[in-house]
């Protein structure tokens, strides 16, 4: 296309303004699990329709009763006969934790080096702003784009996506399309750019001992009555192995499924920079595996929160009951039902000194995804990636949870799903000093330039 080498170039003259309107977005804490910051959501949901409606498009604010408000915006002048791309992203946080360990304060967008560090940088604002940037340089110089885009920009992508269905029941017309890019997952590197095809699926697990009527004195009766605490302790011990694995519900998978994670190398060093493990403190062994499949294949159990005594609530007390909550990672493929039934298997069986236990789902489940990334549309995202980055995108797997994607996939699993990202192994997503490496902020920019005009050239997408 003639017309492609003036659209990079405002690409690349407009990429500070990008990061600044990035900046603007980040200063907003849009932290979805606290109510208290739903004015927050609120408001950076009507600044982001308004910065959509000055580019060019239709945006508006949607909103349903006891939901966080989505933005939706469409450009369609492409023509009924062009193909429609659906661009997800979310905009709600994760919550920082008062600002522990964060080296910067968390909402005050600050360039590092080459890195800008704020929660959110990268997840998930770099993303779908990086689609801004290249629908504003499509439109600045050629005054269209060279496809149809519809935007969703939802707000509870962090607790869970439980109202996406009913956006979607409600507002059709803003998610028709003839394929999907989310721009919310990761490189294997800033260099080597990723197109993930896995995600894990999760839920929680309430695992609850009782044993006392109400908290008894420790001196007088310890010895005699069990400590909930150490049989709560104990019971964890059953469903993961001597390296913190699940030893229950793990997966078997086809034998392609193995070679294409063991096909892409997670060094140890990878592990050690991007986990921020401690010194001496090293990656668990692999037993047999590959670490792309421990960390994407496989289930994980994450023990998020107990009742076990705080030293705030320290008190010589044997206590009544104990609860832990366990967060549970699922292989792709794998039913919330599956791995409960395996989990329960071995957490009721034979109580310790007979307490009284129960593991119940704490919440709705999201389910995981696999995906076989074939035909025209994935030859434009390589010859896109090539273009902008200089290597075909490595087909990857993501050991975290998109639930939008499993809900899109069951409702339109006919559409190419393009799963790509601005997140590298340091982008530290989720805890203190995340941060967006703006080389790769450039790069997905360049693409996302490439990837309309690839997608949108004829016989690529059919419409549906």
């Amino acid at each position: 296309m003639t017309t492609l080498p003036s659209v990079l170039a405002a690409a690349e003259a407009n990429f500070e303004p990008a990061i600044d309107r990035l900046s603007s977005y980040l200063r907003i804490p849009a932290v979805s699990c606290d109510p208290k910051h739903a004015p927050d959501i609120a408001r950076l949901a009507d600044l982001v329709a308004d910065d959509l409606a000055a580019l060019g498009l239709d945006a508006r604010v949607l909103q349903l009763d006891g939901a966080l408000p989505c933005v939706a915006a469409s450009w369609l002048k492409a023509g009924p006969d062009a193909p429609t791309i659906l661009i997800y992203g979310h905009l709600d946080l994760q919550p920082v934790d008062g600002g522990d360990g964060w080296r910067t304060p968390p909402h005050e967008p600050t360039r590092v080096g080459d890195r800008l560090y704020a929660r959110g940088s990268s997840d998930d604002m770099g993303g779908w702003v990086s689609h801004f940037a290249a629908i504003e340089a499509w439109l600045q110089t050629t005054g269209k784009l060279p496809c149809n885009i519809r935007l969703i920009i939802e707000s509870e992508e962090e607790i869970g996506s439980s109202a996406l269905e009913r956006y979607m029941d409600a507002f059709p017309d803003a998610f028709q399309a003839d394929a999907m890019i989310l721009t919310d997952c990761e490189n294997p590197s800033t260099e080597l750019p990723g197109l993930t095809v896995s995600l894990r699926g999760v839920f929680e697990v309430v695992l609850r001992v009782e044993a006392l009527e109400s908290d008894g004195h420790s001196g007088l009766w310890g010895n005699m009555v069990p400590d909930v605490s150490t049989a709560l302790m104990r019971l964890v011990t059953r469903v993961v192995d001597e390296d913190g694995r699940p030893s229950v519900g793990l997966v078997k998978h086809p034998q392609s499924r193995h070679d294409a994670a063991a096909a892409v190398p997670i060094a140890d060093a990878v592990i050690r920079r991007g986990a921020h493990l401690l010194d001496g403190v090293n990656p668990l062994p692999t037993r047999g595996r590959s670490a792309a499949e421990w960390l994407w294949l496989q289930p994980a159990i994450t023990v998020v929160s107990t009742t076990l005594p705080t030293p705030e609530r320290k008190k010589n007390a044997l206590r009544a009951a104990a609860t832990a909550v366990l967060s549970v990672r699922l292989a792709p493929d794998q039913t919330p039902e599956q791995m409960l039934a395996a989990m329960q298997t071995e957490l009721l069986r034979d109580p310790p000194a007979g307490v009284r236990v129960t593991a119940t789902q704490e919440r709705g489940a999201g389910i995981g995804w696999y995906y076989e990334p074939k035909g025209p549309a994935f030859e434009a995202v390589d010859r896109a990636y090539l273009a902008s980055w200089g290597h075909k995108p490595v087909r990857v797997g993501v050991g975290g949870s998109i639930p939008f994607v499993a809900i899109f996939g069951q409702r339109f699993g006919d559409l190419p799903l393009i799963l790509n990202g601005v997140m590298d192994p340091e982008s530290t997503a989720h805890g203190p000093n995340e941060s967006l490496h703006l080389g790769v902020f450039r790069k997905a920019i360049l693409a996302n330039v490439h990837l309309y005009a690839e997608l949108g050239a004829p016989g690529v997408l059919p419409k549906r």
